[in-house]
């Protein structure tokens, strides 16, 4: 994997920690399904078998990538966010983006979750928002086309 650092909120960093705990419990469920499918030995658990074992890949795939990602791990520093004058890593942010009012928070990649307003500093919007200050006029290209976003409240 990459030896690039990983910024997370707190909340963000136990959030990944309790699925990373939950994807180790799945596993050992996974494992006694291999293993009863295997005993039975029948053509019909040939596919419960085969369905277990792709299970398997993706749960050790998730937890393979859930720790990379909790190793390179750095929190923002929540007090610092707070003190900045500029759009950085944890800050929320109110934005008047094509005549709508809208709130982000800005994350690390791995907390991205836009449908909840965390968005990511290498998205579009998010790394166009970084370093910005209240008041600051930005244009967006997006896949839909540019637009315009202006920046009301750090929070």
């Amino acid at each position: 994997m990459s030896d690039n650092t990983v910024s997370l909120t707190p909340e963000g960093k136990q959030r990944l920690t309790n699925e990373l705990e939950d994807l180790f419990k799945e596993r050992r469920a996974v494992a006694e399904q291999i293993r009863l499918a295997r005993e039975q030995g029948t053509s019909q658990n040939d596919a419960e078998y085969e369905d277990a074992k792709q299970e398997q890949g993706r749960v050790e795939g998730r937890i393979r990538e859930l720790e990379d990602v909790l190793s390179r791990a750095v929190l923002i520093d929540e007090k610092e966010v707070q003190k900045s004058h500029r759009v950085v890593l944890g800050s929320q942010v109110a934005v008047e983006q094509d005549g709508q009012d809208r709130t982000y928070t800005i994350v690390g990649h791995p907390e991205a979750a836009p449908a909840e307003g965390k968005i990511s500093n290498e998205s579009p919007i998010g790394a166009a928002l970084m370093g910005k200050r209240v008041g600051d006029r930005v244009e967006v290209n997006v896949p839909r086309g540019i637009i315009k976003i202006t920046l009301k409240k750090i929070g």
